[in-house]
C-alpha cells in the first residue's frame, strides 16, 4: 500500500470518530428540549430509575450503559461522581454525554486498530498491532478519567480565585444587616456575573436550604464536594455564626488574611521553582550562546595564529 493511501485512510478513520462524537452531541442537544417537555407533560416517571434505562433513544442509552460499565471497573470507589460535580457537571444532559464519550471511546480506538491491522504496511506487524491495543486499552479507560480530572482541577482553581471577591461581597452584606441565608441570596440574584462559578453552587445550596436542609449542613457538604480549602475556610466560618452567632465581619477578615498570606506563600513557592527552571533553561541555551559570542573571536584569533606560525 503506497503511503498516500494509508494517509487517507487514517484521515478517513479520524474523520469518521469526528462525526461519531458530533452526532452524539447533536443526539444530546436534540433531547434536552424534548426531555423537558416530557418531564412537564409527565412527571410520574420514576426518578429512581437509571437515566439511561429511560432515554427514549436505545442507541444512546446503550453508550451510556457502556459508559457506566466502564466506570465501574475502573472506579470501585465511587471518584468519578464527585468529579462530576466538582467539574459543574450535574445535568442529565451533562452526564449522558459524558458516559456516551466513555462508552463510544473504546470503539472508535477499536476501529482505528483493526484499520491499521487490515491497511498497514510495517515491518513486525503483529507486535507493532498488539503494543498498540495495549495501548488503546490503557487510553480507552484512562483517558476519560484524565480528561475529567483536569476539568474538575481547572474549575477548582477558578472557583479558588472567586473567593477573596466573596468574602468582600459577604462583609458588605453583613453589615448592611442581612441574615447569612438573605446574603446568600442576594449573592444569588445579583452576583452571578462576578462570580460565575460560586454562583451556581450557592444556587444549588439555596434550593436545598428551601428544601428543607439547615443551612450549616448545606455548608458542609458544598465544602466537601468542591473541595476547595479557601471556601472550606469561609463556609466554616458562616456554619459557626450560623450555629453559634457572634460577629461575622472579623472572622471573615481573618481568614481572608489567612487567604492573602496563604497565596502570597504559594506565588513565593512558584517564583522559586520558575527561578530554578529559567537558570537551567539559561545553562542549556543561553550560556553556550554567550561563550560563542564573548570567546569566538579569541578562539578564531588563536586559531588563524597558530595557522601563520605553522606557515
Amino acid at each position: 500500500m503506497s503511503p498516500t493511501l494509508f494517509a487517507g485512510l487514517v484521515a478517513g478513520a479520524i474523520l469518521v470518530a469526528v462525526f461519531g462524537v458530533a452526532l452524539i452531541a447533536m443526539l444530546v442537544v436534540r433531547e434536552r428540549g424534548e426531555s423537558r417537555l416530557r418531564s412537564r407533560l409527565a412527571p410520574e416517571i420514576d426518578v429512581a430509575t437509571g437515566f439511561e434505562d429511560r432515554h427514549p433513544r436505545p442507541m444512546v442509552a446503550s453508550m451510556v450503559r457502556g459508559g457506566k460499565a466502564i466506570e465501574g471497573l475502573v472506579d470501585a470507589e465511587g471518584e468519578s461522581g464527585r468529579l462530576l460535580m466538582r467539574a459543574g457537571w450535574r445535568g442529565v444532559d451533562q452526564r449522558v454525554l459524558w458516559y456516551s464519550f466513555q462508552g463510544v471511546l473504546p470503539i472508535l480506538l477499536g476501529v482505528l486498530l483493526l484499520g491499521f491491522w487490515l491497511f498497514a504496511e510495517v515491518n513486525s506487524k503483529f507486535l507493532v498491532t498488539v503494543l498498540l491495543g495495549v495501548a488503546a486499552a490503557v487510553l480507552s479507560f484512562l483517558l476519560p478519567r484524565w480528561i475529567l480530572r483536569g476539568v474538575a482541577a481547572a474549575r477548582q482553581r477558578r472557583i479558588k480565585a472567586e473567593v477573596p471577591l466573596l468574602i468582600h461581597l459577604l462583609t458588605l452584606l453583613f453589615e448592611a444587616g442581612l441574615s447569612t441565608r438573605q446574603a446568600l441570596a442576594s449573592l444569588v440574584r445579583e452576583g452571578g456575573g462576578v462570580l460565575p462559578e460560586l454562583g451556581r453552587e450557592l444556587d444549588l445550596m439555596l434550593r436545598q436550604i428551601e428544601a428543607g436542609a439547615e443551612t450549616s449542613e448545606a455548608l458542609k457538604n458544598v465544602a466537601e464536594v468542591l473541595d476547595v480549602d479557601d471556601l472550606h475556610t469561609v463556609f466554616g466560618v458562616l456554619r459557626q455564626v450560623d450555629r453559634y452567632g457572634g460577629e461575622i465581619r472579623e472572622p471573615l477578615l481573618e481568614a481572608l488574611d489567612v487567604i492573602e498570606e496563604r497565596r502570597s506563600l504559594d506565588l513565593r513557592e512558584k517564583v522559586n521553582l520558575m527561578s530554578g527552571r529559567m537558570t537551567v533553561v539559561m545553562v542549556l541555551f543561553f550560556f553556550p550562546a554567550l561563550m560563542v559570542f564573548v570567546a569566538g573571536p579569541a578562539f578564531l584569533a588563536l586559531i588563524r595564529a597558530l595557522g601563520d606560525v605553522n606557515a
